[in-house]
């Protein structure tokens, strides 16, 4: 039986690279999971109020992929929102919708001067990092926003992992998807290990549990 006591190492195939129509397969595989088991609900329920209270709101997500989660926000806020999605990846970007602002860059090197967007998130993202590096890319984002970080993530658990083990399969086209889904839940975080990493960073933070097998961190600025 896999030991899910610890957070496991390793790198995930669609971060290592593989052949681009099967990194497309597994986008769409990660829309389809953000779309359905993503948290969409409670992660935009928490990042609107801030971004509703600027006159002209400003948004980056980190890690995007093809930006799905960004694009959902551009159609669930009022007012207009530049949204900026960042990947690494040149061929994640291009299929992102044209709504949302690409930017090719690593997230430990952003193009951004410090408080230039009302709320930074990053959404199913920060398991990827490990050790101190979680805190370091933390308190990077903290610095580019003006209100708050939001983080939404997998909590590692037994009952998640054996879902993926008998779905997965069923559910995805690509086998990346599958291979990587399962090192991803094992790759997440406790609540109490991901508070560790905003305090680390020094960042004050709310983390609650959500539907499925999800953490949301919230950190907020503190008012001017």
């Amino acid at each position: 039986m896999i030991d899910l006591a610890e957070r496991a190492r390793g790198h995930e195939l669609l971060d290592e690279g593989v052949p681009d129509e099967e990194a497309r397969r597994s986008l769409a595989d990660l829309r389809f999971v953000n779309r359905w088991l993503g948290n969409a609900r409670p992660f935009v329920s928490v990042v609107r109020p801030f971004l509703e209270a600027s006159p002209r709101p400003r948004l980056l997500d980190v890690g995007c992929g093809s930006a799905d989660v960004p694009a959902l926000l551009v159609h669930r806020i009022e007012s207009p929102l530049l949204a900026v999605g960042v990947d690494v990846k040149v061929l994640h970007l291009q299929a992102a919708p044209p709504d949302v602002q690409r930017v090719a860059a690593d997230v430990r090197s952003l193009p951004f001067p410090p408080q230039s967007f009302d709320v930074v998130t990053a959404s199913l993202f920060l398991h990827h990092f490990h050790g101190q590096e979680v805190a370091d890319v933390l308190r990077a984002l903290w610095a580019l926003a003006r209100r708050a970080l939001v983080v939404n993530d997998l909590r590692r658990a037994r009952v998640p992992y054996e879902f993926g083990r008998m779905f997965f399969p069923l559910l995805f086209r690509s086998q990346v998807s599958v291979l990587d889904g399962l090192l991803s839940i094992r790759r997440g975080f406790t609540r109490d290990e991901l508070r560790a990493a905003f305090t680390a960073a020094g960042i004050p933070v709310r983390i609650r549990r959500t539907f499925p097998y999800r953490l949301l961190a919230v950190a907020e600025k503190p008012a001017a």
